[in-house]
């Protein structure tokens, strides 16, 4: 039975949840996704052909995205108290949540846009397109169905990162279920606030799924 105060702090933990993994999303997506557009343009044989940039910026994601989430939280703690003041709590946890996933969506947005066929891309070369019409009106525009089933990804990953951030005092479900769960040997808040983990992502797959196939639909 779950009484009036679990619910309270249960919906106050799963809103800073949703608010932490959000705002994460935005800004990994704000950073991320003209990264991962640098990738693919500058690879061999691409519009804007850079073995130097393709080889460095590859080389910075794939160490950043070597680093367990557990680890990273700790080595950004400087970068984290810099930025918002303190490494604790519910906007501090936005710091090293945004940090990991960038790299992550940069590879995302990378396989997405190699899904998309040379000819295309040709296509546009012959009619005169340039690098940035290029960009937006070929591969973004035909890989939006990818590229949102890609952003459901990257917030369900969150959601994971989030939980494990709230052990280090970060907010939202993971603080809940660690402090007045799991250190006071309440099973019913460990149970309730996985249950609420997976109803949101599970509301978030739906979600992605349903927008990505709306996307393919008004592509077609």
């Amino acid at each position: 039975m779950i009484d009036s105060w679990l619910m309270e702090r249960l919906l106050v933990a799963t809103w800073e949840t949703i608010y932490m993994v959000a705002t994460s999303t935005f800004f990994s997506y704000l950073f991320g996704l003209p990264l991962g557009v640098i990738l693919v343009i500058t690879e061999r044989g691409h519009i804007m052909e850079n073995k130097v940039v393709n080889r460095v910026l590859g080389w910075i994601i794939n160490a950043t995205r070597s680093i367990p989430f557990i680890i990273f939280l700790i080595l950004i703690i400087p970068i984290t108290r810099l930025l918002v003041g303190t490494y604790i709590g519910t906007v501090a946890s936005i710091v090293p949540l945004t940090l990991a996933a960038i790299p992550f969506v940069a590879r995302l947005v990378e396989t997405s846009l190699k899904e998309i066929e040379w000819g295309l891309i040709e296509a546009a070369l012959s009619m005169g397109a340039n690098t940035w019409t290029i960009i937006t009106k070929v591969l973004l525009t035909e890989a939006k169905p990818s590229l949102i089933l890609g952003v459901a990804i990257t917030t369900i990953n969150l959601i994971g990162y989030s939980a494990m951030a709230g052990i280090v005092g970060g907010g939202g479900l993971g603080t809940l279920a660690y402090y007045y769960g799991y250190q006071r040997y309440e099973n019913t808040i460990m149970w309730a606030t996985v249950i609420v983990l997976i109803l949101v992502v599970q509301g978030v797959q739906f979600l992605g799924e349903k927008l990505a196939q709306k996307a393919s639909k008004n592509r077609g």
